[in-house]
């Protein structure tokens, strides 16, 4: 049996036999390499990262500004909508107004004229009924000589006018 302090030489050469193998095929290089190459992947996959999130930032805040100019342009859109409305409404009330005042003068006048007409009508019906009465009365009254005489009269009276 071998003694254990030359079991551990024996370890040690193989050791340093195998790491010197591996020195001269050039494996510390390669794997330097290899590292190199992954630390490159990495470096290139954190600046596409960072570049993708400020493209999404960028994106972002135009669809905010984007937003925000939608927003107030529906603001302008009913303000203009409300005061198109008030104009309108404005415009209708007094359009509405003068109709009315319209109407209400053709009334009046329609009324005054029948007032006139109807207060035309029961005058000519006054005097129609007074010269009635009237004539009833001269006939009762100027019955016979009276009567003559008084026609006489007025010839004479308007003989004296005529001249």
């Amino acid at each position: 049996m071998l003694n254990p302090a030359v079991a551990e030489f024996w370890v040690l050469i193989a050791f340093l036999l195998f790491m010197g193998i591996l020195v001269w095929k050039g494996v510390p290089a390669l794997i330097g390499k290899a590292l190199d190459n992954r630390a490159a992947a990495i470096r290139a996959e954190l600046d596409d990262a960072r570049r993708l999130r400020e493209e999404a930032q960028q994106l972002l805040a135009d669809y905010q500004r984007k937003t925000r100019e939608a927003e107030d342009e529906a603001k302008s859109i009913v303000e203009a909508a409300k005061r198109e409305a008030e104009s309108v409404a404005a415009e209708t009330r007094k359009a509405l107004a003068e109709q009315v005042e319209r109407r209400t003068k053709t009334a009046e006048e329609k009324i005054a004229r029948a007032e006139a007409q109807a207060l035309a009508d029961v005058r000519a019906a006054a005097v129609d009924l007074a010269v009635k009465a009237s004539e009833g009365v001269l006939k009762a009254k100027l019955a016979g000589e009276a009567g003559a005489s008084l026609v006489d009269t007025a010839i004479r009276d308007l003989k004296g006018k005529l001249n």
